[in-house]
């Protein structure tokens, strides 16, 4: 008997065929990570539509439910499909939704579950792109009536994809904040104005081959292969935090002769302005890292810097702008690479005057050892990793809870979040105490740029007073999102955040 799973394209040559021949084809579509009762309800009831049942299923690449997701990759799962009685063609999708799918196949019905009867559920928004595929082929859309069972509940409760800690952290934020609740929060955060501080950095990365040791001197010798740049520093920062509020105003510096200002403007969303003054006597940042192809590690780094601070009259065109902004602002970020933007009387004059101030500080090979949290003495937010605060404090041994307890005091803060990488955050504040959130990424590409993304997830949540529990989840999916890509080529994607923590909880 010829196979079930055929591609796209074989399919919809028989099912046009089938057609002429007036039988009735029913394509039901879904990412099917657990095949369950519910799953082979729902192939029954769509049958009972038509005569030919095709299913289709989600491309891994494309599987949006959080971190170790999908459970079974495509070729399993198609597997399991075809090993299903009522069913006649399985096919891996090729593209994100099945929008293109139901156009190449062409079915009179496309038939999804009952929980996507009202679209409002429907996160991406994509049923009601789909159903007008279906009726620009002369289909329609149906629903089913069976009962229905979640796959990713079933995974969080019995599967081994996900520690015990991270499912008893899933069952504690669920007896504290159900996801009704923190979507609320997040929906109110699409009237926030955020105005964010920091200097502006290009990451361009240069892959390369190693050839060997040069024939006359102990040099390694490297070919170069081809190279991209993304928007780093506060830039990247802003990417993460634009898909989630109503306005971000970005205050920094670019080069004397303000070079990739135009990249920058073009790389910008439509709700985030730019007020960049030129440094004098400076280039726009750029930090070369040459990258071995095949390992993925990086062999040197090259910057383009001058990280002084900046002169007098640079200073007062950053204070006037930050004077224009600041005081509508529901949230001033700073991030604070230590590349000279952020001169004393900058800090003095963002701590007298942000309604709600988050700060971090970062530790590079142009800063170690002289720049650390201390530059600040109060905020209302701070949130930097563990080795950092350790280095402020000059402790390996001390508990990194006494840490976070004493700088919580020094700065008068309202929250501290630490973030420990695969260990993952712990946050403090006085309602909630010290609370511990593992990490949830499980497939690391580059950690470039992940504290950036927590960062900016975290404080966001801070301004509509989310639990502390919720944001240290929020900010930790977020940073997943982060180190599964290579530098800060794409920003945190809201709706992949939201369907992740959907799956979860």
């Amino acid at each position: 008997m010829p196979s079930k799973i055929q591609s796209l394209e074989n399919i919809a040559v028989q099912l046009e065929h089938l057609k002429a021949q007036g039988r009735t084809i029913v394509h039901c579509h879904g990412v099917f990570d657990l095949l369950h009762i519910g799953h082979l309800r729902y192939f029954n009831a769509a049958l009972e539509l038509g005569d030919v049942l095709v299913v289709t299923l989600t491309e891994d690449q494309y599987v949006n439910k959080g971190p170790g997701r999908p459970a079974f990759t495509e070729e399993l799962r198609a597997e399991a499909i075809a090993n299903v009685e009522c069913v006649s063609f399985v096919a891996i999708n090729r593209w994100p939704t099945a929008v293109e799918t139901i156009k190449l196949l062409k079915p009179n019905l496309y038939v999804k579950g009952p929980d996507y009867k009202d679209p409002s559920g429907d996160l991406t928004g994509n049923i009601l792109l789909e159903a007008e595929a279906a009726r620009s082929v002369g289909g329609d859309i149906a629903f089913t009536e069976e009962i229905t069972f979640s796959s990713s509940r079933l995974l969080v409760d019995h599967s081994d994809i996900y520690s015990d800690e991270q499912r008893d952290y899933i069952r504690r934020l669920n007896e504290v904040s159900g996801l009704e609740d923190i979507h609320h929060k997040i929906e109110q955060l699409k009237h926030k104005r955020v105005l964010l501080i920091g200097e502006t950095i290009i990451d361009e990365y240069v892959y390369c081959n190693a050839i060997g040791k040069s024939g006359k001197e102990p040099v390694m010798v490297v070919k170069r292969l081809n190279s991209e740049q993304f928007m780093g520093g506060i830039l990247a920062i802003a990417n993460h935090i634009s898909p989630f509020c109503k306005e971000v105003i970005i205050h920094s510096y670019i080069g004397e002769d303000r070079a990739f200002e135009t990249e920058i403007t073009k790389s910008m969303p439509s709700n985030v302005r730019l007020k960049l003054i030129s440094k004098n006597n400076s280039p726009t940042i750029l930090k070369r890292r040459y990258i071995d192809e095949y390992s993925k590690a990086r062999i040197v780094g090259v910057y383009d810097i001058e990280d002084g601070l900046l002169e007098e009259d640079n200073e007062q065109k950053l204070l006037n702008n930050l004077n224009e902004d600041i005081f509508d602002s529901d949230l001033v970020l700073v991030a604070d690479y230590g590349h000279g933007l952020i001169t004393p009387n900058v800090v003095q004059f963002i701590q007298e005057k942000a309604a709600f101030l988050a700060v971090n500080t970062q530790i590079n090979s142009s800063n170690i050892g002289f720049h650390t949290i201390s530059k600040y003495a109060k905020a209302d937010f701070v949130c930097i990793h563990e080795g950092e605060l350790r280095h402020d404090y000059r402790s390996r041994t001390r508990p990194k809870e006494e840490l976070i307890e004493n700088l919580f005091e020094k700065m008068k803060c309202k929250s501290i979040i630490i973030t420990q990488g695969k260990q993952g955050t712990t946050g403090y504040d006085q309602k909630t105490g010290m609370v511990k959130c593992p990490a949830f990424a499980n497939r690391v590409i580059d950690r470039v740029g992940a504290g950036d993304s927590v960062l900016a997830i975290t404080a966001l949540c801070l301004t509509v007073e989310m639990p502390l529990e919720s944001i240290l989840l929020l900010g930790n999916l977020a940073g997943a999102q982060s180190v599964e890509t290579v530098g800060n080529k794409r920003g945190i994607d809201k709706t992949q955040l939201l369907k992740s923590l959907k799956s979860l909880l």
